[in-house]
């Protein structure tokens, strides 16, 4: 099995009914408006999408409920507290209309790199599907060298990308150093987007694209052309929602940013709550000005 790991692909924020359920109607909507706007894939179940509090069967649901609405590949986020989680669900997402995976560390374990490659092993062995080795040492405590990506790849065939997330772009140069044209590679922080694409990078797993997918694609595609004096007024216009993603509380920032523009509502699950007082008035203040400041495509 093949797919391109190019473009821009939405990291989905996950939708709740007022009981807090999985609203699979407004997923729908959503997944297929971005596909709309020129996204290439969709990504759930990932740390914008609330992946730690989704039970199991629920985040099957929900790639079932993306692989319906959509003909551009779902890439879900494979992520557990163990490894038989992992596995479990990757041969899941496989099950219900995955065409990739993006594949994780375990959540709240972190250790050495004789442990992690046997946990993404597992999980990049479970299926045929083609595998992004997600790199996050931010928020996951346990950073994946551009050695040990290679390692990786140079066992198993459908390793095929990396979402690097490390902040550093000289992670991408580095991974195409040993690489080549290997690994497709992808910047996964939203504001280092127009310096990882001249790095290198071929695809963005982004967070503020579901919210302004139209502002996003453009972007991508400007930097990924060259037109950098374009691409920087852009950037300079975008990067104060961009930072937002970039923050403990991204997850609700970003569905703020998303009810503002009539998206979906901004409710999220515990331990999360949503904004209030001087930190819910500064984030609107940003998403204000930048909303009367939008430049036209």
């Amino acid at each position: 099995m093949s797919i391109r790991f190019e473009g821009v692909m939405p990291a989905i924020t996950t939708p709740f009914a007022a009981d807090l359920s999985v609203d699979h109607e407004a997923l729908t909507q959503t997944v297929q408006w971005l596909a709309g706007y020129g996204c290439s894939g969709i990504v759930p179940c990932g740390s914008l999408g609330e992946g730690a509090t989704l039970e199991f069967d629920e985040k099957v649901a929900l790639i079932e409920t993306c692989a319906r609405a959509v003909d551009i590949p779902v890439i879900p986020g494979i992520a557990a507290l163990s490894t038989h989680e992992a596995v479990k669900l990757a041969k899941a997402a496989a099950h219900h209309g995955a065409k990739g995976l993006m594949v994780l560390p375990p959540y709240v374990y972190s250790s050495d790199w004789r442990e992690m490659k046997a946990h993404l092993a597992a999980v990049i062995q479970a299926t045929p599907l083609p595998c992004i080795i997600y790199n996050n040492p931010v928020a996951y405590k346990t950073d994946f060298k551009p050695e040990q990506i290679l390692e990786l790849a140079n066992e198993f065939d459908n390793v095929k990308a990396v979402k690097e997330s490390s902040t550093d772009v000289r992670r991408i140069t580095a991974i195409k150093a040993l690489a080549g044209d290997r690994l497709s590679l992808g910047v996964g922080v939203d504001d280092v987007l127009v310096e990882g694409v001249a790095a290198g990078a071929q695809f963005w797993i982004a967070g503020l694209v579901d919210a302004l997918p139209a502002e996003s694609v453009r972007l991508f595609e400007l930097a990924r052309a060259g037109r950098y004096e374009e691409a920087a007024r852009l950037y300079a216009w975008f990067l104060p929602l961009l930072r937002l993603d970039t923050v403990p509380k991204f997850v609700q920032l970003i569905k703020l940013v998303q009810e503002k523009l009539g998206v979906c509502h901004h409710r999220v699950r515990g331990p999360r709550l949503a904004l209030e007082g001087a930190e819910l008035a500064e984030a609107e203040a940003v998403i204000q000005h930048a909303l009367a400041t939008r430049p036209a495509l």
